[in-house]
């Protein structure tokens, strides 16, 4: 399977990159092709430009200035994104980069009858989630009610792609977390990886 790993972390030496890593030799191990994209490492630029916006709605859509990104997704079957979640969300650059590369005939269509958007993501079959968060489980899961989850899994998830297998494994409580439960973390990405 072609599987796009995708790390939003600015650290080379970050834990998020550990378990980006980590997951690629899983994968690799498994017999999958892994299309590595570290987006700081690439200087993606998040920022959705003037044109981009005022062009949202035009037929084709202007992909141009995105056009790498957006072929590394389309030849793309599985989808895996690794990020640390700031203030209960993912980092910018990777919001930018949903913005601007799951875009207007690249991840949806606009239905012209007012509804929802039409899916065209039918290339990714799954979304595998690797996160980590300094908040312990029940104050994102309870408290603030699992925002990056419900964003993934029932917005870019479910709007961009039919039948998409979701799964999100998460390190939560990381600011407080041992050696000793950072790797058994590692040990549950690999696992996780097995399963695609």
């Amino acid at each position: 399977m072609r599987v796009l790993l995708v790390l939003a972390h600015p650290l080379a030496d970050s834990y998020a990159a550990a378990v980006a890593r980590t997951a690629r030799a899983a994968l690799e191990a498994g017999g999958h092709s892994v299309d590595w994209l570290d987006l700081y490492a690439e200087d993606f630029d998040p920022r959705l430009t003037a044109a981009e916006r005022a062009g949202y709605f035009a037929e084709p859509y202007d992909t141009a200035a995105v056009a790498g990104d957006v072929a590394r997704l389309q030849a793309a079957e599985a989808l895996v994104l690794v990020f640390p979640q700031w203030w209960f969300n993912m980092p910018a650059i990777l919001k930018g980069w949903f913005d601007r590369v799951f875009a207007p005939g690249v991840a949806f269509a606009h239905d012209r009858a007012g509804g929802r958007i039409v899916p065209r993501l039918e290339n990714i079959r799954h979304l595998v989630v690797l996160t980590t968060t300094g908040s312990p489980w029940w104050i994102v899961k309870l408290w603030m009610g699992d925002p990056v989850r419900r964003l993934l899994r029932r917005g870019i998830g479910a709007f961009c792609a039919r039948g998409l297998k979701f799964r999100m494994l998460a390190l939560h409580d990381m600011d407080r977390a041992t050696p000793n439960r950072l790797a058994r973390h590692l040990a549950c990405v690999e696992r996780e990886m097995a399963r695609l």
